[in-house]
């Protein structure tokens, strides 16, 4: 059996952050949420998800220095991170791509199955289940 291929959603939009979790995980994918950024720099690095879908406006510690923390990382440094977030200037996109990440998304104009499409774009389909 193909191992699950697992996601990581660093969200505190707690409606957001479970729709997204139940279109990827009905998708087939194995899901874990954290709502603020500590927790998921911590559970990036014991869960080694496939890929870090990443909102920029969390708790304790935002996107960016997330972002920072998984990139100066070896262990996290390769998980590919997609930014989901309503910050949407030029100046974001830019530091969060300098940063490291993969791509940029505007929350607000995502909807949950172009982020399932994403997701399979990145890390290819979920292993069948039959």
């Amino acid at each position: 059996m193909a191992a699950d291929k697992r996601v990581l959603y660093i969200e505190d939009e707690k409606f957001f952050a479970t729709t997204v979790d139940k279109v990827l995980t009905q998708a087939g994918y194995s899901v874990q949420l954290s709502a603020d950024g500590e927790a998921g720099v911590k559970v990036a690095r014991e869960w080694k998800p496939d890929l870090i879908l990443l909102d920029l406006l969390l708790p304790k510690i935002d996107g960016f220095e997330v972002l920072k923390q998984l990139k100066a990382d070896l262990s996290t440094k390769p998980i590919p991170v997609v930014v989901l977030s309503n910050l949407n200037s030029e100046a974001d996109v830019k530091k969060a791509t300098d940063l490291g990440a993969k791509n940029f998304f505007v929350k607000a104009l995502t909807m949950p199955a172009n982020i399932l499409a994403l997701v399979k774009d990145v890390i290819g389909p979920p292993p069948s289940t039959g």
